[in-house]
């Protein structure tokens, strides 16, 4: 159990910044180099390589050398899995809301007997 919050929380990690959400969104319509991806980015091609380390180590972007270059490919099956366990969240709050909102809507404390209660100590 732990090993699967680890990596949801990697997971949550990378995809939690517009940058990186982007770099999957332009690699799985297709791959890019590393120097290419910089040119989209108002950053350093080091902090656009740091990015793109982050979604590798979570799993969802590849890297292929293909000469000099570096080729990013988003992984299609590690974002369906990714879809899948932000899925199961949303299942999980919603279940937890759902319980507050019956624990609402169920029938309030007799408020004057506790104050009677509160009285008589």
């Amino acid at each position: 159990m732990v090993v699967r919050e680890e990596a949801a929380d990697c997971l949550l990690h990378a995809l939690s910044d517009r940058t990186r959400r982007d770099i999957v969104r332009r690699c799985l319509v297709s791959e890019a180099s590393v120097s290419r991806l910089a040119e989209n980015y108002s950053m350093s091609f080091a902090a656009v390589q740091k990015h793109v380390a982050v979604l590798e180590q979570a799993g969802l972007v590849t890297k292929e050398r293909s000469g000099r270059e570096q080729l990013v490919r988003t992984d299609v099956e590690a974002v369906r899995q990714a879809r899948a366990a932000i899925d199961q969240l949303e299942a999980v709050w919603r279940a937890r809301v759902d319980r507050m909102s019956d624990l609402l809507k169920a029938e309030p404390l007799d408020e004057g007997n506790e104050n009677d209660e509160r009285e008589e100590r």
